[in-house]
């Protein structure tokens, strides 16, 4: 049982009260991931790599873009067997969680028919997205298959982490673009916008988790020393 628990829960949480805020803090990011990429979809001026495989998945097979999603997503977590990577919940979480978010998104956010209205939502998917990232991963329970397939490439091959990165994206927008998955403006700035914005948002979320730890080590060690 212990050993389950560490597969699924890869982290030393301070009792149960941060352990469900963890999860609820993974949950709420992986919601927001998802229905940033609702938005970026209805942008309609070109999507980040791995959604323009799933969505040439969807051209050629009865399902949903949230549903290919979630096929990706499988599909990528058996590279990480060769690898030995070891999932979290946070892994299974993104696998099963984000592509219904993004179908729900898909169902409530409208069509744009302005352009202008069509770049704000570029935008404003770009940085909810980032946004969302930090608050998913900060709580620690397991990489994204993606980001995991990545690092355990890197670890695998001793390459650096961004031609890893580059050659796994690209090979995404090649067989996507290959399916029809829609390329245009809006790739080429997610792929350069989201790693810098990433860079912003992730270390203020973990700094927040570190501030929250530390505050929980704090009121447990006043009990100890109260008793």
């Amino acid at each position: 049982m212990h050993r389950i628990r560490r597969l699924f829960l890869p982290i030393d949480a301070l009792g149960p009260a941060d352990t469900a805020g963890r999860i609820a803090q993974l949950l709420v990011g992986l919601f927001l991931y998802g229905i940033a990429l609702a938005l970026l979809v209805r942008a309609a001026l070109g999507v980040g790599p791995w959604d323009v495989l799933s969505l040439g998945i969807a051209n050629h097979l009865p399902m949903s873009y949230g549903t290919a999603t979630v096929v990706v997503s499988g599909l990528v977590l058996l590279l990480w067997i060769p690898l030995r990577q070891r999932p979290g919940i946070g892994t299974l979480g993104n696998a099963l969680l984000v592509g219904p978010a993004a179908d729900l998104g898909l169902w409530l956010i409208p069509q744009p028919t302005e352009l202008w209205a069509q770049a704000l939502m570029l935008a404003g998917s770009i940085l909810l997205l980032s946004i969302a990232t930090g608050i998913y991963i900060a709580p620690r329970l397991g990489p994204g298959p993606r980001d995991g397939l990545m690092t355990g490439i890197v670890r695998l091959t001793g390459w650096p982490i961004w031609i890893v990165r580059t050659l796994i994206e690209g090979s995404a927008l090649l067989i996507g673009w290959l399916l029809g998955g829609p390329v245009g403006l809006g790739t080429v700035i997610f792929a350069f916008g989201v790693g810098p914005l990433i860079g912003v948002f992730l270390p203020f979320f973990e700094r927040r988790r570190a501030r929250t730890e530390e505050r929980v080590r704090l009121a447990r060690a006043g009990g100890v020393q109260g008793r």
